[in-house]
């Protein structure tokens, strides 16, 4: 039983590293998928917005007429993105028309399109969360009334019009980031040298590709920083649990060390036994942090579906070794400690 736990809190430890990391790239990579979604070649941002979210600054609406003038320009459309809820949650407030001609439009799941001022539509993920259904009252400061819900992947989770998030978020006006579509794909470096070279450095302007290729864990403020905490947390339990396991192992063990060692068992014989029990504990325990990795996500789809999380493959080598590490360490004391026994005094231990 001992060695069964011993196993599992190791498999918890190897969850929690693979599962926070399946969950921030799970995550990123929605971002960009669903900024592909728009259908967007080039994005135009204000100054201060961050790689994840646009709500954090704000460019006057005129912005969008001067960008539909220049040559190579199909479409334009801005956006205002208004942060509500949680911080992974805000309404996007779009243009439907021109938003549809350039990202193909939605397809509606139930409901169909807002027409109102207090209208909102939502993908199908927020509505599973949320427990959303056409007809619904969302209250964000706002009561909206939920008319549609649409297929997940482009851009945001709630969608209303333009002018309405204006007025009602006091946003007159402005808008938080601009989708320009370009009359074909090998325009895209000329439209884009222009819009720069016509708006200046308080505006950053990137290509679809480029804005993309941002979207990784080093661009993310204190991501990494946090990958790396809970991974030293996850280290520390690894270490703690296998110390304690082994130790205990060792008292049980005392007088069959005590045989060993009096047979002309040599210390690093008996630390060998050891280690290598340890190790194939650790095995077991990587096994079970994988397998329970699929659970956690399973449990995260059902009840945190905009939680996107992955499996991450490439990280199962690395989640091991440092399992492995952390198990060995742990070992490390309580064989030495076996190691060093007195056959006299182990075989006389009750």
């Amino acid at each position: 039983m001992r060695t069964l736990l011993s196993a599992l809190a190791i498999g918890v430890q190897v969850t929690l590293m693979l599962t926070l990391v399946g969950v921030s790239q799970g995550m990123l990579h929605d971002v960009a998928n669903r900024s592909r979604g728009t259908g967007a070649d080039i994005i135009v941002k204000p100054t201060g917005s961050s790689v994840l979210t646009f709500s954090s600054g704000s460019m006057p609406e005129k912005i969008v007429d001067l960008i539909r003038k220049q040559p190579h320009v199909a479409i334009a459309t801005g956006t205002l993105v208004h942060g509500v809820g949680s911080a992974f949650e805000a309404i996007a407030g779009i243009n439907l028309a021109e938003f549809d001609a350039m990202s193909r439009g939605f397809t509606y799941l139930s409901g169909g399109p807002f027409k109102e001022p207090n209208d909102i539509i939502v993908d199908d993920i927020y509505a599973r969360q949320h427990h959303v259904r056409v007809g619904s009252v969302l209250d964000y400061g706002v009561k909206w009334h939920v008319t549609g819900i649409v297929e997940q992947g482009k851009m945001s989770r709630m969608f209303a019009d333009l002018k309405s998030v204006q007025e009602k978020y006091s946003a007159a006006g402005q808008v938080t980031v601009i989708w320009v579509k370009c009359d074909s794909p090998a325009n895209i470096p000329t439209v884009e040298n222009e819009l720069k070279a016509r708006l200046g450095p308080d505006y950053p302007i990137d290509s679809m590709e480029e804005y993309i290729s941002l979207i990784s864990a080093d661009n993310v403020p204190m991501l990494r920083e946090f990958t790396g905490v809970v991974i030293g947390i996850g280290v520390v339990i690894g270490f703690l649990v296998v110390f304690l396991s082994m130790y205990t192992a060792v008292l049980e063990r005392t007088r069959e060390i005590g045989i060993l060692k009096a047979l002309g068992a040599s210390p690093g014989y008996v630390l060998g036994i050891l280690l290598r029990e340890t190790c194939l504990l650790a095995i077991a325990g990587v096994v079970a942090g994988i397998a329970l990795t699929y659970a956690a996500r399973s449990l995260l789809g059902v009840f945190a579906p905009t939680f996107t999380t992955e499996i991450v493959y490439d990280w199962w080598p690395r989640a091991a070794l440092i399992a492995l590490l952390a198990a060995i360490i742990g070992a490390l004391y309580p064989g030495l400690k076996a190691a060093r026994q007195d056959p006299i005094e182990a075989l006389s231990y009750d």
